[in-house]
């Protein structure tokens, strides 16, 4: 009797603790291999997909995205500018939102 209401325990234990739950990389990983899938990717074609998707995607064969552009041309700007603290902060938001 008390084996079996230890094991309900750690059963009720595991569920409320989210234990069993599917994480963020499992989630990815099961629609990547879905997308892969309806593509009909095998092979090299496959785990460039594959490589791609997990990471998120966001940036094709080291091209930065827009936003990592801006963002690396704002930083080089308030450094030319030598622009530190608070001064930087506004600076930055303005130029990031495209408002210079």
């Amino acid at each position: 009797m008390k084996k079996i209401m230890l094991i309900g325990l750690m059963v009720g234990a595991l569920l409320t603790t989210g234990a069993w739950a599917e994480t963020a990389q499992q989630s990815r990983m099961k629609s990547c291999n879905a997308d892969a899938g309806q593509k009909q990717l095998s092979g090299d074609a496959r785990k460039a997909f594959m490589k791609s998707c997990l990471s998120g995607g966001s940036q094709t064969e080291g091209k930065a995205t827009t936003q990592q552009q801006r963002m690396k041309d704002c930083n080089a700007e308030a450094s030319g500018k030598q622009m530190k603290g608070d001064a930087r902060k506004v600076f930055m938001k303005s130029c990031l939102s495209g408002k210079k």
